[in-house]
C-alpha cells in the first residue's frame, strides 16, 4: 500500500504515551464497527493490513501507521425534502390549516428515522502516518476535513493531542512561483512537473494547465502579469513526484520506480502484515525525506502562532 495524498501536521505534545500494549488497547476501545440501522455515520480504527490481520497499529523505526474507516448512510437531502413536502401537503389538506415550524420539524425527524435504515452505506479508508521521531503526522486523505476527522479520532484515543498544520516560513505559493519564474532558484534535486494552477491577484479566475512545458514563454508571460502558483507538479529525485498545493498538502503522489520495484521484489510469504510493513518502511522513509526537503526549500518551519512571510 503506497499512499496517494497527505495533509501534514506538527505534533506539539512532547510526552505522548505510545507504549505498544496500552496504545493498542486504547485503539481497540474505538475499533470500527458498521453503522447500525439508526446511525447516519460512524468512524473507528481498523487493521491497516486488512481483514486478515488483527493489529490496529504498525510501528517500524519510530514510524507508526493507523487506519481509520468512516461509514456513512447515503440519504440525499433532496430525497428527504421531497418526502417531507409530500407529507406536509397531505397533513395540511387533511387538517385544513398550515403546519407550524415545530410540526414540520417533527415530520422531518420522522422521515429521517424511517428512511435511514433503508439507505445504502459507503465506507472510506484513511491512513494516518505518524513520524514520532520528527513529530509529524500525515493523513492520507483527499480533503482537509477528512484529515481533521482522523485527528479527532486520534485525540479521543489518546485523551488529548495538540497538533497544527505544518507551516513554512516561505509560503508554498511564493516558493513555487519563484521556482517557475527563476530557474536558477530551483533546488538541485527538484524535478519540474508538467502541470500547474495559477491564481490571479485580482478577479481574473484560476488558470489550470496539464501536460505543458512550465518553462515556456507563455508561462513566463503569465507569471510576469502577476499570477501566482497555487498548485504545481514537482518531484524530488529518487523519492517521489507529486502536486504541491499552497497549503503544503501533497496530492497525486507517485513514488519513485526504484522504491516500487524494491517493494514488489520483497518476499512477504503471502502475509498481508509483512507486505504492509515492507511497503510502509519504504514509503515512510521516503516521505520523511520529502518533507525535510520541502521545509528546507521553503525557508524552514514557521512558528504556527506567528504569521508566515507575506505572499507578494
Amino acid at each position: 500500500m503506497f499512499p496517494k495524498a497527505f495533509h501534514l501536521y506538527r505534533v506539539h505534545d512532547q510526552d505522548v504515551l505510545l507504549d505498544t500494549v496500552p496504545f493498542e488497547e486504547a485503539l481497540a476501545e474505538l475499533r470500527f464497527r458498521p453503522v447500525s440501522p439508526r446511525e447516519a455515520r460512524r468512524v473507528g480504527w481498523a487493521p491497516p493490513a486488512g481483514k486478515r490481520s488483527e493489529a490496529l497499529s504498525h510501528e517500524i523505526q519510530r514510524h507508526m501507521l493507523l487506519t481509520m474507516l468512516k461509514q456513512e448512510r447515503l440519504l440525499p437531502a433532496a430525497v428527504i425534502n421531497e418526502e417531507v413536502a409530500e407529507r406536509v401537503e397531505a397533513r395540511e389538506a387533511a387538517e385544513g390549516q398550515p403546519l407550524s415550524r415545530r410540526e414540520r420539524q417533527l415530520l422531518k425527524e420522522q422521515v429521517l428515522e424511517e428512511l435511514l435504515p433503508q439507505a445504502f452505506t459507503t465506507t472510506k479508508r484513511f491512513e494516518l502516518w505518524w513520524d514520532t521521531a520528527n513529530r509529524i503526522i500525515g493523513i492520507n486523505a483527499g480533503s482537509r476535513k477528512a484529515a481533521e476527522e482522523a485527528l479527532d479520532l486520534l485525540r479521543q484515543t489518546l485523551g488529548s493531542l495538540k497538533v497544527t498544520p505544518l507551516v513554512t516560513k516561505t509560503p508554498p505559493s511564493r516558493g513555487m512561483t519563484q521556482w517557475l519564474s527563476d530557474p536558477g532558484s530551483r533546488p538541485a534535486t527538484l524535478l519540474l512537473g508538467d502541470q500547474v494552477e495559477l491564481r490571479a491577484t485580482e478577479d481574473e479566475g484560476v488558470l489550470r494547465a496539464k501536460s505543458v512545458d512550465l518553462d515556456s514563454e507563455e508561462m513566463q508571460s503569465l507569471l510576469e502579469n502577476g499570477r501566482l502558483a497555487a498548485k504545481m507538479g514537482i518531484g524530488i529525485e529518487g523519492l517521489a513526484r507529486f502536486q504541491l498545493h499552497d497549503d503544503l498538502s501533497i496530492k497525486g503522489l507517485q513514488f519513485d520506480d526504484a522504491l516500487l520495484d524494491e517493494a514488489s521484489q520483497a518476499d512477504d510469504g503471502d502475509d498481508p502484515a509483512v507486505r504492509l510493513e515492507t511497503d510502509f518502511a519504504l514509503w515512510s522513509d521516503a516521505m520523511s525525506k520529502v518533507i525535510a526537503s520541502l521545509l528546507e526549500w521553503l525557508g524552514g518551519e514557521a512558528d504556527p502562532s506567528m504569521p508566515s512571510e507575506a505572499t507578494p
